[in-house]
């Protein structure tokens, strides 16, 4: 027996092995196409106008030495060993780590927050014991809500960096590959924006076939391109200089600073462009693993990489070209020069495709964070999730990656450009990660702090070297940047204060169930869906609608979708039900939670979907009368298929002998339990902090309950209900700042965001209501 579990644990390891491998060379197509073509603009964008490349040989072992030590210190030693650490499930990018800071540290800023949703899978994580020196900073980031606005601003700063990296490394990188025609076309000045700009046209037209389709073909592309790169750096060092392995020393880049001085220091500009796409290690964790993305690393992109600079640097120390002609193709042999362009220019593509993809990963996940205006959302596979299409941002970003190959023409204002976009989302991961080293791991802040420095310092002096190239290319990042922070911002702040306006003009329960035909109240048939961002309460459109028009539907959801700060919130867990109201007045609460990596409405049909789950919580509560019984359900399903993936909300706190009565002081925040099976729960209990005690209420059972026939019946009244038809009660707001309120404050409510809600996707669209069963109710919010 042990030789047979021996055995079978060596399979298991050789199989987990197998996977690593192949999702190793998986992530050579995917995270690595930006890297690895880097080499085809580093020296051409360095030696563009600050430096020049003299006999002496100074200035090319200098760069060499700065680019070997910019690729060891940030790519593998930061992004590899520590970076990549800082993981949310799994899951990486800027978004992650501010997910991990919002669950360990009070500091997130989304609305609509319940106890309830740390009860996630995905947002229980274990942790060490809290350091009192990370304590103090916890409560002092707590303790301060300006430092909760400067850390959103902060990653919603990087995460604009990263759009405009969308935009810049396309251009970059297919101009560059093309560039090579000027060795072996005459008159190619001719040529090659136009070829530039027909290869980003049909780039971005296949996009709406997604990354899967063509996707299989990146990971040998890129292969071949690193074993071309690896081989042609072999070449070179042994036919021009077997002896360039001594630049690598640090001395070397003493010496050219000393000679090149300020020069020097602004080419820094040009070397930074060796670590672009180096935060694609980290924004693509989630579609593989730490441990492929550290081997396909380690053992296949960092030595190729190396070898390629020193191959160039090789053979530019024996060739003295002038700097305009310094470019990746002068040091590939001629008979082999037109294999490789071909080459390059797919390896371009599939560099491209990777940014592009993540461009519409990150906005997807602004907008499901409310950081973002709605926007179009196309899934182009069903099998692999997260593979998306948004076709405005597509459309958007090919008319600007056209319009600066054509305004720029040159690698240098583009590599200017680039450069300073890829530095600043850097900077935001460091300063990022080093709140993760002290709220998430719980380490010394003087590890944090010397983290910060030590990186912080080498990204700060690559930074300060791209933005003083702010006339030559720097300042498009920078605009655009302004431009979405703005925009990103504005759409925030406002959705903040519409549901704080909702929050405090929410009508009471005695309100709703004081309605009837006493006051000329009627019900009609059919189930009415009531959206709202309240996870208590009765929201005010709703109190509008019925003293405008007295009448409501005999079954009353209110439905709440909202955004929880986790990457993923798996099915079973998604949806809390519970009651709003005793049983007979047929009224319910809905809320369904996705995390930012989620996909909303990933079902066929919402409104279809919604009603099993009511009909689920029914038969729930049939199976409590009946769980001394072997029969739960008419159809003989067992309970504990229903309870492995139903999660109840209990939102009514009960006092006295009023089994539905409501306290107006607290706010209830109710708390999933997942139910292993029906048999072991004997009630639903609600927790909240009030202070630092905890207040438990227990779901009351009462006399309604006692024999299941108004059960029976109110599942026959739900299904009666779905067949008489579904209407979406969702509300039509206008926001505009209250008097007083500031011009700044204005123009951005009254203008700006009011612009930016008639013409982005209005929630009808994104939820898929037909229009036959939309109402509407106008609502002005003065914020």
């Amino acid at each position: 027996m042990d030789l047979e579990n021996a055995k079978s644990w060596r399979s298991s390891r050789k199989d987990s092995w197998k996977t690593t491998l192949l999702l190793a060379y998986q992530s050579l197509g995917v995270v690595y196409g930006d890297l690895s073509i880097s080499p085809l603009y580093v020296y051409k964008s360095t030696f563009a106008d600050d430096i020049h490349h003299s006999d002496t040989n100074e200035e090319i072992f200098g760069v060499l030495s700065f680019v070997f030590w910019t690729l060891t210190l940030v790519p593998l030693f930061k992004y590899v060993f520590v970076v990549l650490r800082a993981d949310d499930n799994g899951e990486g990018g800027t978004f992650a780590l501010y997910s991990l800071i919002c669950r360990h540290a009070n500091v997130g800023l989304l609305p609509n927050r319940q106890l309830a949703d740390e009860a996630l899978s995905t947002y229980v994580m274990e942790q060490p014991t809290e350091r009192k020196s990370s304590l103090r900073i916890r409560v002092f980031l707590e303790s301060h809500k300006s430092l909760h606005t400067a850390l959103l601003i902060l990653v919603l700063l990087g995460t604009c960096m990263v759009i405009g990296d969308g935009l810049l490394t396309p251009t970059i990188s297919v101009f560059s590959a093309v560039s090579g025609l000027e060795l072996s076309m005459e008159h190619h000045q001719y040529a090659v924006i136009p070829i530039t700009c027909f290869i980003l046209v049909c780039l971005f037209a296949l996009q709406h076939y997604g990354t899967h389709r063509v996707g299989f073909f990146f990971a040998p592309i890129i292969l071949v391109w690193l074993l071309c790169l690896s081989g042609l750096g072999l070449y070179n060092i042994f036919r021009w200089n077997r002896h360039i392995y001594k630049a690598l020393s640090p001395y070397y880049m003493l010496k050219f600073l000393k000679k090149t001085k300020r020069g020097g220091w602004m080419s820094l500009g040009g070397i930074l462009l060796c670590i672009t796409g180096s935060e694609a290690m980290f924004a693509d964790l989630g579609h593989f693993s730490y441990a492929a993305i550290q081997i396909a690393f380690t053992l296949m992109v960092y030595p190729a990489l190396i070898l390629a600079y020193m191959g160039q640097a090789a053979y530019l120390s024996k060739n003295h070209v002038s700097s305009y002609q310094i470019s990746y193709y002068v040091s590939v042999p001629e008979s082999v020069r037109w294999p490789v362009l071909i080459l390059a220019i797919l390896a371009s593509v599939a560099g491209s495709q990777a940014i592009i993809s993540g461009t519409f990963s990150i906005i997807n996940q602004s907008q499901s964070l409310g950081c973002f205006p709605r926007v179009k959302v196309v899934h182009t596979s069903d099998k692999i999730h997260g593979q998306i299409y948004i076709p405005e941002i597509n459309w958007i970003l090919m008319i600007l990656c056209i319009a600066v190959t054509i305004g720029f023409r040159d690698t240098k204002h583009m590599g200017n450009a680039s450069g300073l976009a890829v530095m600043a989302v850097m900077l935001v991961t460091t300063c990022l990660t080093s709140l993760v080293i002290i709220l998430c791991w719980q380490k010394s802040p003087m590890i944090a702090l010397l983290f910060l420095l030590f990186f912080g310092s080498i990204e700060l002096l690559y930074f300060s070297a791209s933005l003083i190239k702010f006339l030559e290319g720097a300042w498009l990042p920078i605009l655009l940047s302004l431009f979405l922070v703005t925009i990103m911002f504005v759409w925030h702040y406002a959705t903040i204060k519409k549901y704080e306006y909702d929050l405090h003009n929410k009508v009471s329960l005695e309100w709703l169930l004081a309605l009837g035909p006493s006051l000329g109240i009627s019900r009609v048939p059919g189930i009415g869906l009531v959206f709202t961002d309240l996870t208590s309460g009765i929201p005010a459109n709703f109190s509008r609608f019925v003293t405008n028009l007295p009448a409501f539907h005999r079954v009353l959801v209110f439905v709440c979708i909202k955004s929880v700060p986790v990457p993923f919130v798996p099915p079973e867990e998604r949806y809390l039900v519970g009651r709003v109201g005793p049983a007979a007045h047929r009224s319910y609460r809905c809320i369904i939670r996705y995390g930012y990596r989620d996909v909303h409405q990933d079902v066929d049909s919402f409104e279809s979907e919604l009603v099993r789950k009511l009909a689920d919580f029914i038969r729930y509560e049939l199976c409590r009368v009946n769980r001394r019984n072997d029969i739960c359900y008419e159809d003989g399903g067992s309970p504990s298929d229903i309870s492995s993936r139903l999660t109840v909300i209990g939102t009514v706190a009960f006092s006295g002998s009023s089994a539905f009565e409501v306290d107006e002081y607290v706010q209830p925040i109710s708390v999933s339990i997942g139910f292993p099976t029906i048999e072991s729960v004997t009630d639903i209990t609600e927790l909240e902090a009030v202070g630092a005690a905890e207040r438990r209420v227990r779901f009351a059972v009462g006399n309604e309950f006692e024999s299941d026939t108004q059960l029976r019946e109110e599942l026959e009244d739900l299904f009666a209900a779905q067949q008489a038809g579904i209407a979406f009660m969702l509300g039509h707001s206008h926001v505009k700042a209250k008097q007083g309120s500031s011009l700044f404050k204005k123009l951005a409510i009254n203008y700006g965001y009011n612009f930016m809600r008639r013409n982005c996707r209005g929630p009808d669209v994104v939820l898929k209501v037909p229009p036959a069963s939309l109402l509407k109710v106008g609502m002005v919010y003065v914020v």
